[in-house]
């Protein structure tokens, strides 16, 4: 097949101007056209008025190398790439040893399905709960203040991501495409065939339940095992070796590969190995509030006359400013049509995070406005890894203390915050977060610089979309939990650098950020098992 990039054809174009415009791109007659698929569809909105469809689409014709021939210097022209996804391995017939997977997040699903679909019957060690109890759990905390430290948003089935925009677009380099496996699996599992080629798919939260529950469902069928309720706490390592699982139950699992799909907010865990002499590392990560405004002033901004068009939905934005005290600030999981969610797992503490459902149609839109830190910034250095654990509980426990002590969150107006002034009523937008907010002064609730560069980057986000910087824009705090603290340093073979038979994977292990990329390691990881099996076989 031929890959065709930049069609551009407008918002409103009925369905037989797309294989007109394929027709008219590669000048050929339209029956010479065999067939066709849109591997991709996006829009420009950096002109509003000029909005339109940008569609990459894979075509058969029935002479390709003359096509070929004719377009060889047009860069939109070229072969189409094989993006089908092939198994790397296949478990031998005496399996002497069933790989243990810790978490079932992202990462550890993508993880279990590809051991289970290669025939390895993969154990997973779940700390919280299947999914619906979970969702269950997350309530309690949203509608009555009482949280379970061990299913929250943070843990259980599905990970954090459950509780999220269900983004599933990413920035990492995918030669092999495994990202199309991962979306394959996701449509396979209820997902909307959308996904596949819109240019910023997501899922929502209501859909990822079920999605997740099928998923599930497969690897169970296929011979691998989950167990809820299952918290590591350490691991049995001899000569360099993983020998086997230890659980808060008292028992051990008998293990010599083991999967490490932790999640970012794992931070016992994190101590535990650390504290066995699994080496890791601090990195950066970012902090900072979460910001809500009205969605229809977002629209209003990002699309102009054709806000409101159902075919675009609601609209997103990603925003970056480069302080002058050295700081980037940057939107971060922006949540159009969505709302603020309570996310701590630890008693005591307040952490904000962001949630849409796949229709993306409540009133206002959210993004983590976030401020990067390093290392040290917070203390952290290969003697002291866990540094940066520390330092996001010490904003977290503030937060708690701010919004009153109850698990409400500490927020202010964004006209007050920029005035340096207490908020003491709100104005035209009403916060989203459950279980509910407390008007204060956010100035304590981060280091100086950060308020300082968040200050500095309001008005130039205002510059580029006309009221991000509007009097009575909401800050919610804290958004603290932006990526891990920690990298669990791997090798190029995925196994720890001084713990074989340890593979460290997805987000909480330093791998990833997001659904997407968490998903794809854990493929990549689940690849390395299995070689490493079958080589040893």
């Amino acid at each position: 097949m031929l890959r065709l990039t930049e069609l551009r054809l407008p918002l409103d174009h009925p369905p037989e101007a797309l294989p007109a415009a394929i027709a008219r791109r590669l000048g050929v007659a339209p029956a010479e056209i065999v067939d066709f698929a849109v591997f991709k569809r996006g829009h420009d909105a950096r002109k509003p008025e000029r909005l339109a469809f940008i569609y990459t689409v894979d075509v058969a014709l029935k002479n390709e190398a003359a096509a070929l021939k004719k377009h060889a210097r047009d860069r939109s022209v070229g072969k189409a790439p094989d993006t089908s996804y092939r198994f790397v391995a296949q478990a031998p017939a005496s399996l002497r040893s069933r790989p243990v997977v810790v978490g079932f997040g992202p990462c550890g699903i993508f993880a279990a399905l590809l051991l289970a679909q290669m025939g390895f019957r993969p154990i997973v060690l779940e700390r919280g709960k299947a999914v619906r109890e979970r969702t269950q759990d997350t309530w309690g905390l949203w509608r009555r203040h009482a949280l379970d430290p061990e299913s929250n948003v943070q843990f259980g089935e599905g990970g954090a991501g459950t509780f999220s925009d269900g983004k599933l677009y990413s920035q990492i380099k995918d030669p092999r495409f495994l990202g199309r496996k991962v979306m394959a699996e996701f449509v396979k599992a209820g997902a909307p065939e959308e996904i596949l080629y819109v240019s910023k798919p997501h899922i929502g939260t209501f859909r990822l339940v079920s999605m997740v529950e099928r998923m599930r469902a497969e690897i169970v069928a296929l011979g691998g095992e989950i167990r809820f309720q299952q918290r590591v706490v350490g691991l049995d390592i001899e000569a360099g070796c993983v020998r086997g699982v230890r659980l808060a139950s008292g028992e051990t699992l008998a293990a010599d590969r083991v999967v490490l799909a932790l999640g970012h907010s794992a931070r016992d865990t994190f101590e535990a190995l650390h504290a066995q002499g699994v080496y890791m590392e601090p990195k950066p990560f970012s902090i900072g509030f979460r910001i809500e405004h009205p969605q229809s002033l977002i629209d209003a901004a990002r699309f102009g006359p054709h806000a409101g068009n159902p075919l675009l939905g609601a609209a997103d934005y990603k925003l970056v400013h480069h302080a002058a005290n050295g700081r980037a600030v940057y939107s971060f999981c922006m949540c159009p049509g969505g709302t603020v969610v309570a996310a701590t797992s630890e008693p005591g503490r307040v952490v904000t995070n962001g949630m849409s459902q796949y229709s993306r149609n409540e009133r206002n839109a959210n993004a983590g406005l976030v401020v990067n830190v390093n290392p040290e910034d917070y203390g952290g250095s290969a003697e002291n890894p866990l540094a940066g654990i520390a330092f996001q509980r010490a904003l977290e426990s503030r937060a708690f203390e701010l919004g009153g002590g109850n698990y409400e969150a500490p927020a202010q107006l964004v006209g007050d915050f920029l005035a340096g002034r207490p908020s003491t009523a709100l104005g035209s937008v009403e916060p989203s977060y459950q279980p509910g907010v407390k008007l204060t002064d956010l100035s304590t609730a981060l280091p100086a610089y950060a308020i300082e560069a968040m200050r500095e980057a309001l008005p130039a986000f205002g510059r580029q979309i006309k009221g991000f910087d509007m009097s009575d824009a909401v800050l919610t705090g804290v958004e603290t939990r932006t990526s891990s603290p920690v990298r669990i340093v791997r090798g190029e073979d995925f196994q720890g650098v001084n713990v074989k038979g340890l593979y460290p994977a997805g987000e909480g292990a330093g791998y990833a950020g997001g659904i997407l990329s968490a998903g794809v390691d854990g493929i990549k990881v689940a690849e390395a098992v299995a070689r490493d099996i079958v080589a040893a076989a």
